[in-house]
């Protein structure tokens, strides 16, 4: 009697143990990596008073990033990425380009945060800073230039938890990104890109 109560004991101890481990909550550091789309949205606007009609491509690329669980529901996030390259046609005809880098950073909310449920969905608000480069456009004697943009970001996203290091994870952001056109200095108008970004990927807390 004695040795199965020890026996159940240790038993219980380790799993109590390991489910602790398992559970996400404050003071974890995390980082997501995975491959993300850029899908702009469908209407883009027009330029030089209506002369041309926007559409921007969707573009694919590596992203990744850098979170901190201040308490068991509580947490920031730090998007990051290669640049993302973007076709742009110009009434329907592929005539410029350009790369951008969106860093985006999100205040989340874990509801299941704390517990050792497998899942674990959070949401999340933020600021995204979208800096322009690399622009070019198919016009002799043109030069394009877009400007950096500000704009507000929404996140939804899911870990499902492999063990106390690894999750799988896929998420998604919605990103206010307009920005300014210039060709040779003068204004042209503006380009409302507002994408839906999805990345998935796997995720790994220190």
């Amino acid at each position: 009697m004695r040795r199965h109560l020890i026996s159940t004991l240790i038993v219980a101890t380790g799993l109590a143990s390991s489910s602790q481990v398992l559970a996400y909550g404050a003071g974890d550091v995390f980082t997501r990596v995975g491959v993300a789309k850029v899908a702009p949205k469908s209407d883009n606007g027009d330029l030089a008073s209506g002369a041309y009609d926007v559409d921007v491509r969707d573009g694919n690329g590596f992203a990744f990033t850098l979170g901190y669980r201040f308490t068991d529901q509580w947490g920031v996030e730090l998007l990051a990425a290669e640049p993302f390259e973007h076709d742009i046609r110009l009434n329907g005809a592929n005539l410029a380009s350009t790369e951008h880098l969106p860093p985006t950073l999100t205040l989340q909310v874990y509801p299941l945060g704390g517990t050792q449920s497998r899942v674990q969905p959070y949401a999340g608000i933020g600021v995204n800073y979208t800096r322009f480069s690399d622009e070019a456009i198919d016009l002799a004697d043109a030069d394009l230039t877009l400007d950096d943009s500000w704009g507000a970001a929404a996140q939804l996203g899911v870990d499902l938890l492999i063990d106390e290091h690894w999750a799988f994870n896929a998420s998604a952001w919605y990103l206010d990104i307009d920005t300014d056109a210039s060709l040779n200095g003068s204004g042209i108008g503006t380009v409302e890109i507002d994408p839906v970004v999805v990345m998935g990927g796997i995720s790994f807390r220190f």
